[in-house]
């Protein structure tokens, strides 16, 4: 319900705001206008993506959570999508995701109503058991194991 609302909502916004700004700036401004921003989220995007690829790299190597790297880099994605898209109102909320600081807020409360139940990364071995008792060993089989023991006495 709330996906149709959107697709419904977001179109009236934005037919309504090019309405009001070529009225007060023209046509040819209001059309710069919306070229130069989806130029400039552009270029911003590139920019905020190497950044976020780069940080979920170190979480990968580092073996850390990458549950936020991965979520900034879906916005950041998301921003890229509504900057493409000529509007006015979506370009305000991808510009807004584009700063790290709304981002960190957004995951913030993202992170509230989703819980993880498990999280596991690479080969890590299991836990250990407390009936298990770890130690070490020397191997002290005879050189040849063929001999009978009364031999080896000798």
């Amino acid at each position: 319900m709330w996906l149709f609302l959107a697709f419904l909502a977001v179109p009236i916004i934005e037919i309504a705001l090019f309405i009001q700004v070529g009225g007060l700036i023209g046509l040819w401004p209001t059309l710069a206008i919306v070229v130069l921003t989806a130029v400039i989220g552009t270029w911003l995007l590139r920019m905020q993506g190497a950044v976020a690829l780069s940080n979920l790299r170190r979480s990968f190597s580092e073996l850390d959570d990458p549950s936020e790297p991965l979520a900034h880099g879906a916005m950041i994605l998301f921003a890229g999508a509504l900057l493409l898209t000529p509007g006015f109102f979506t370009d305000a909320v991808g510009f807004a995701l584009l700063i790290p600081s709304v981002r960190r807020a957004v995951f913030a409360q993202v992170r509230q109503r989703v819980h993880v139940q498990r999280f596991e990364m690479g080969n890590r071995p299991p836990p250990a058991r407390e009936d298990v008792v770890e130690t070490e060993y020397q191997d002290v089989t005879p050189d040849h194991p063929r001999q009978s023991p009364d031999r080896r006495l000798h």
